[in-house]
């Protein structure tokens, strides 16, 4: 058994890690808030902006630069962790998607073809720069105080990109958030659109899902909606990874919570245990050097 002192000092280590699980537990769960209330405002936007994509170049062939199909010559993975660890699997899942991808592509693309990694977070962008045959993009800037000019701002770059052909297909890998306790490891296809404009939700059929009267023409608002809903596509994602992030280490630290409670309580007793031994001995001790005393 061990002795008293190594009790103490594992109890004392124990409870020092509580605090501070507990601590982080309470500022995670504050932004936790936060994301969460923002996500949930911004998902009826975006998606009534997807809708009415869909709405508009469905079954009427109407296509903007960014509803090119091209071979795949130039491919973007975005890849968007956190800037911080302890979150659970929320990190180590998106890069090992990452890494499946970029596999996929390193074996499908042909010949003289580039495969290229935008890194969103500090965790995927210390490990993906280990690749040294990968070129590699870090905005980990963008993750301490989300902003829609900046994001915007990224999506705008992309899409330049794309429009200019020096880039064909544009994928995202990151955490979709459901609540607290779920997140939702999605690969999102960001470019070119398809006739779901990038949302799955968004069934296309042979005609179009309300009949709107149009003015201007289609051509000319989708090339104004277009941009816009791409834009807030982009926004739509780093506020998900946020949310999920948040979620996902509040989860996380209550979980070690819990867990220095319980061996608080199993060092606890420990500790007692090995007091009641200690005193029993110096009874044992005690008795012993009387009873020599009287023989």
């Amino acid at each position: 058994m061990a002795n008293l002192k190594e009790v103490r000092t594992r109890i004392a280590s124990v409870s020092s890690t509580q605090q501070i699980t507990s601590a982080m537990k309470m500022v995670s769960a504050a932004k936790f808030r936060r994301a969460q209330n923002a996500i949930i405002g911004m998902r009826p936007y975006a998606d009534q902006l997807q809708e009415i994509i869909a709405d508009i170049d469905t079954g009427d062939g109407v296509r903007t630069p960014y509803h090119a199909q091209r071979p795949h010559q130039n491919v973007l993975l975005v890849v968007v962790t956190s800037n911080k660890g302890l979150c659970g699997a929320f990190n180590s899942n998106v890069l090992k998607q990452a890494q499946q991808r970029i596999d996929h592509y390193r074996a499908s693309l042909p010949a003289g073809a580039q495969l290229h990694v935008m890194s969103i977070g500090k965790k995927s962008s210390e490990l993906l720069a280990r690749q040294r045959d990968l070129p590699l993009s870090t905005h980990d800037d963008l993750l301490d105080s989300p902003s829609f000019d900046e994001i915007a701002a990224l999506a705008d770059d992309i899409m330049q990109r794309f429009a200019a052909a020096q880039l064909d297909h544009v994928e995202i890998i990151y955490n979709q958030f459901k609540n607290s306790l779920t997140q939702i490891l999605s690969t999102e296809q960001f470019l070119p659109l398809t006739g779901e404009s990038g949302n799955s939700s968004v069934t296309s059929t042979s005609a179009p899902t309300n009949d709107y009267i149009f003015e201007p023409s289609k051509n000319d608002i989708l090339r104004e909606m277009v941009p816009l809903t791409l834009r807030s596509t982009f926004y739509r994602i780093i506020l998900d990874s946020l949310a999920s992030e948040h979620g996902a280490r509040m989860t996380a630290m209550q979980k070690a919570t819990d867990n220095a409670t319980e061996l608080l309580k199993d060092l606890t007793l420990s500790y007692n245990k090995a007091r009641q031994a200690a005193i029993t001995n110096e009874i044992i001790e005690i008795v012993s050097g009387s009873e020599a005393l009287k023989g």
